[in-house]
């Protein structure tokens, strides 16, 4: 009796403990997952080398969780404790633990704070320094200036001592590799020599995320990781009818549409352009492969073509040469590297300006000579227009 008795309590006891484990985790699965008591958006910065136990005192301590213990738990449960990203990162008003937790170990670039930004074109290497407003959600410029021409801003010296700034390289489409290592070389953030000047077309356009004292040769390297991936999968995904033999006549062509065209719109009916001519045995005849044999890639003409730059013949200069050139003339982004590979279907051979920054295409000589004519003619009343 005694045995049965002392059996009869520990089972209500055990199922007691049971109920308690359980209404235990529903809470604290309910804990994790529903809003948090943060009022207002903020930037959370997560250093180097923080640990769950880092990251959980410190959200803490400025009231975005309810429980460090909780959040610590959860994490672990989740098989995330141990993948805490370094970075800034915007909390949402109201993020719950389990969003706070996705957010700061999933990885990826930063997304708060402040950061600088090197912006690679065709003809400057701006700076711009800008912060995120966690409140409106959105980033304000805090400085801008031309670096090497400009005197540098007093706001740019102080956030280059802030540790938790944030930096990012960007080189526009169309920009030589010529023009990216020299404007690399200016960035004193980086250090190291490049070493051999990378091909023609071999560097991705982008935004690359760097950090003080990166290499400037591992940065060049993965541009060209970059855009030796993407080159590969217009290449497979390109319209077998081309009259192109070779990934690299794709880059070429690609680079000569980058440089025709900014606008996303234009771009494969440029490409039909390009291969209409080259399926026609029709010289591309394109300006930008003109200034290439001049400039070499090394800056820009600063000024119009000349009639007898027109016939001179160079490697690059595609009204006396046939076919393609034998190099891309710059860095085509990803859009241009697609419209070469897939053009849109047209009977186009023709193209010019169209004062709008645009171009009228068309179909034959008479046709492109009224399209002139018209262009021209734009040019004349805006010459007219500034002189007065």
């Amino acid at each position: 009796m005694i045995w049965r008795h002392l059996a009869s309590n520990a089972l209500s006891i055990l199922l007691v403990v049971v109920f308690l484990l359980a209404g235990a985790l529903i809470w604290g699965q309910r804990q994790y997952t529903v809003a948090g008591p943060l009022e207002e958006a903020i930037c959370f910065q997560v250093e180097r080398g923080a640990t769950i136990a880092r990251v959980s005192n410190k959200l803490e301590a400025q009231e975005a969780i309810t429980s460090g213990a909780l959040f610590r738990i959860s994490a672990d449960y989740a098989g995330k404790a141990d993948k805490v990203k370094a970075g800034s990162f915007l909390l949402a008003p109201g993020a719950s633990m389990q969003d706070i937790v996705d957010t700061v170990t999933r990885g990826g670039a930063s997304n708060c704070g402040t950061e600088v930004i090197y912006r690679i074109g065709v003809t400057r290497l701006n700076v711009q320094v800008r912060e995120l407003d966690p409140a409106q959600g959105r980033f304000v410029e805090r400085a801008q200036f031309q670096l090497g021409v400009d005197e540098s801003d007093p706001v740019y010296s102080r956030v280059r001592e802030n540790p938790d700034t944030r930096y990012r390289i960007a080189f526009a489409e169309g920009v030589t590799s010529w023009q990216v290592v020299d404007a690399l070389r200016k960035i004193d953030l980086l250090e190291g020599d490049i070493g051999t000047m990378p091909p023609e077309g071999a560097l991705a356009p982008q935004s690359y995320e760097v950090g003080a004292g990166d290499n400037r040769a591992a940065l060049v390297a993965q541009m060209q990781q970059v855009q030796e991936l993407r080159v590969l999968s217009a290449w497979a995904k390109r319209n077998p009818d081309l009259p192109l033999e070779s990934p690299e006549e794709l880059v070429t062509l690609a680079s000569i549409i980058e440089k025709e065209t900014g606008i996303a719109g234009e771009r494969g009916k440029v490409a039909s352009v390009f291969v209409n001519r080259l399926n026609q045995g029709m010289r591309l005849q394109t300006d930008p492969t003109v200034i290439y044999g001049i400039t070499k890639g090394e800056g820009t003409l600063g000024r119009g073509l000349r009639s007898s730059e027109l016939r001179k013949r160079t490697p690059w200069n595609t009204y006396v040469i046939d076919g393609l050139p034998p190099t891309p003339i710059a860095n085509p982004g990803l859009a241009s590297l697609e419209a070469a590979a897939n053009p849109e279907k047209t009977d186009y051979i023709f193209f010019v300006a169209d004062g709008t920054g645009g171009h009228e295409f068309t179909t034959n000589l008479r046709d492109h000579n009224a399209a002139v004519a018209r262009w021209r003619k734009i040019e004349a009343e805006r010459r007219n227009a500034q002189g007065n």
